[in-house]
């Protein structure tokens, strides 16, 4: 398993624009597989637009103690983008005067970027509804310095999504590295501790699945039914919801792919599981995405190819709710693991 992100491997697909030539030509230019504008142009969807806003996301950096073999950021210890606090303080003027109710921090390991909690104690006291923390659950057992992250979530009142690959020790580390599933497991069992997940908890704890290898995940109410029972029968772990969400074929997920073989087979069967009815609820509609230097995005798998909003507001320095509410959002054939199925995005399935 590899120890580095792409961009530190010098890798090809570290490159974004590599990555949207590979999407964008073979059995797609072939006209073996229709292109996705054309696929959301039969249901009368095309150009995609916007929504009222809801969800601002906001990348506070790549940076991660883990390098998964899936992940669309190509995250890791070597990646040095990280969110200054001068971006922060845009972010911030944005955050107080949004009209979306949800604040959405990523990354990386968001907890990993220097003025994270200092970022966090401000964008609370702007009141939004739902304050949700991305976490990859080791980081709480990283070393000392994040050891009281359960307790600093709790005093904010943090919705805590997590990342689990799966149940079990040899899927999941397979997935995310040896010693993963453990670390995971005994920082559930410290988010419990502190009242997190707990049925009638006012502290929301929602767990991540995404597949380890080239296949759509299954129906997700069934996922989070043996997540719950395998979890409370074996570690007596407790969690409210499970979001099941696709692979996207991006960074390092795409070089997985193509170094096994799956690439095609993998778009043909997204394609096939084509659902047009999770087209009216893909995150791109509701969510603005923020990128650890301020640049926005429709979303984050955008954002990780370079996808800049289709409008004259590129910047958190320009932010115009009403502007950018008349973009064009920007697609290309990644889109298709959005609205395969049930569909998926950062709060799993939308149909």
């Amino acid at each position: 398993m590899a120890t580095k992100s792409l961009k530190a491997r010098h890798k090809e697909l570290a490159n974004t624009q590599r990555q949207l030539e590979i999407l964008s030509n073979g059995i797609f230019r072939d006209g073996d597989l229709p292109y996705f504008k054309d696929k959301i142009a039969e249901i009368g969807m095309f150009p995609l637009k916007p929504r009222k806003l809801e969800v601002l996301q906001i990348n506070v950096g790549y940076m991660c103690n883990q390098v998964c073999e899936h992940c669309h950021v190509d995250a890791g210890p070597d990646r040095k983008e990280i969110m200054t606090q001068e971006t922060m303080e845009l972010c911030l003027e944005v955050i107080r005067n949004t009209g979306a109710h949800t604040l959405d921090l990523t990354g990386g390991a968001p907890e990993m970027n220097p003025n994270f909690r200092w970022f966090v104690e401000e964008a609370a006291k702007a009141g939004i509804q739902d304050f949700i923390v991305r976490s990859n659950l080791t980081i709480i057992k990283a070393n000392k310095k994040y050891q009281d992250l359960p307790e600093f979530f709790k005093k904010f009142n943090i919705h805590v999504v997590s990342s689990m690959p799966h149940y079990t020790r040899g899927k999941t580390d397979k997935q995310r590295g040896e010693g993963v599933f453990d670390k995971s497991i005994a920082a559930l069992q410290e988010l419990n501790a502190v009242g997190y997940g707990m049925p009638d908890s006012p502290l929301r704890l929602d767990l991540v699945y995404n597949p380890s290898g080239a296949y759509l995940p299954a129906d997700q109410s069934a996922l989070e039914r043996d997540f719950k029972k395998a979890l409370l029968e074996d570690f007596n772990i407790q969690f409210h919801n499970l979001f099941a969400i696709t692979n996207l074929p991006i960074s390092r997920f795409l070089d997985y792919l193509i170094a096994s073989e799956n690439y095609e087979d993998y778009m043909i069967s997204l394609v096939d599981a084509y659902n047009p009815a999770a087209v009216q609820n893909v995150m791109c509609t509701n969510t603005i995405s923020v990128s650890w230097d301020g640049w926005l995005y429709d979303c984050d798998f955008n954002q990780m190819l370079g996808l800049k909003v289709g409008s004259k507001v590129k910047h958190i320095k320009d932010y115009n709710e009403e502007v950018l509410n008349n973009r064009n959002i920007v697609i290309s054939q990644h889109c298709y693991g959005c609205t395969a199925g049930a569909g998926s995005s950062c709060q799993g399935t939308v149909a």
